[in-house]
């Protein structure tokens, strides 16, 4: 599967992009860096099982094993102290980032409830794009059961960070890739 997409971005994309917007070294043509799956759990400070489900359920759908992020900085209206593990973040490169785009674009999306695209609105101006989920269980590896951590549906973050100059650029790369906009 990964390899896919990536043999479309080598063959058709990159060729096209260096096209539509004049450039003429191959270097600067946009592509993907890396693709950055974020959850987060406010709940996890108190209950530690929360955030080993969360773990267990992001390492089975990126294909490698999380880093627990942690507080920053203490705020007690939350009763967050300093350092107390909040969520965990996993970064995908190379192969497993074409793989997990190319599941995100073709299996999880299409079975998203009501799904009429995903809004534009989401990119900043470097080009790079941040997509939230509900839910996790719309994943294929992550059972129902599973999803359903201490009885709340879990959603998630996807950022997907190009090396676009601008969002017309980030946009266009991402539409060729197959992300469903909407129009």
């Amino acid at each position: 599967m990964a390899v896919r997409l990536k043999a479309k971005y080598q063959e058709e994309i990159k060729p096209q992009l260096k096209e539509e917007f004049g450039i003429s070294n191959d270097l600067s043509v946009p592509k993907l860096e890396k693709v950055v799956v974020n959850v987060g759990m406010g709940e996890a400070k108190d209950n530690r099982d929360v955030l080993d489900k969360a773990v267990e359920n992001l390492t089975a759908l990126a294909g490698q094993k999380p880093v627990i992020t942690r507080a920053k900085k203490s705020i007690s209206n939350f009763k967050l102290s300093k350092g107390q593990a909040v969520g965990a973040r996993v970064t995908l490169r190379g192969n497993r980032m074409y793989e997990f785009l190319d599941k995100l674009v073709s299996l999880v999306l299409p079975k998203v409830r009501d799904f009429r695209g995903v809004s534009t609105d989401s990119f900043d101006n470097q080009g790079n794009f941040t997509l939230g989920l509900r839910e996790q269980v719309i994943f294929p590896e992550v059972s129902f059961q599973g999803g359903a951590v201490s009885g709340k549906i879990r959603g998630l973050e996807i950022s997907v960070i190009t090396t676009a100059k601008n969002k017309e650029q980030g946009k266009r790369l991402l539409e060729l890739l197959g992300m469903p906009f909407k129009k």
